[in-house]
């Protein structure tokens, strides 16, 4: 229960090159120049600038986000939202006003996955099931 209430905050004069890991949840409310893996749920505030993927339980987005976003449960776009990057959630979440260039992938009885490092897009076939890489 620790690790899950907790919340990072990274603030809006903050610029990160380099990837960030956590546990718990984060508010990124400025510039990542990178990748995000949260155990918890990410939130992209509205000054947020995200050049990289982000795959946490849940992500809520208000600002920009140049890549792809992984969500073991839901993506929440919110009307200031700008999403260039292919998506992939439980549940999808779009505002009125959200600007997303992508593709999506929306499945509720998806088993979680792990986000593909770069994968080319699939070409068809059979759905992974059972052991997966990382």
């Amino acid at each position: 229960m620790s690790s899950e209430n907790k919340e990072s905050i990274i603030g809006a004069d903050v610029e990160i090159i380099g990837t960030i890991k956590s546990n718990g949840s984060i508010r990124l409310d400025g510039k990542l120049e990178g990748e995000l893996l949260c155990g918890g749920n990410a939130i992209l505030g509205k000054n947020a600038q995200v050049k990289g993927n982000v795959t946490a339980t849940s992500v809520s987005i208000e600002g920009k986000i140049n890549g792809n976003l992984l969500a073991k449960d839901k993506i929440e776009m919110k009307a200031s939202a700008t999403v260039n990057g292919d998506i992939k959630a439980r549940r999808l979440s779009v505002e009125d006003g959200v600007t997303f260039v992508g593709r999506s992938e929306v499945n509720p009885n998806a088993q979680p996955a792990p986000a593909p490092a770069s994968a080319p897009a699939p070409q068809g076939g059979a759905p992974q099931s059972g052991a997966s890489q990382r």
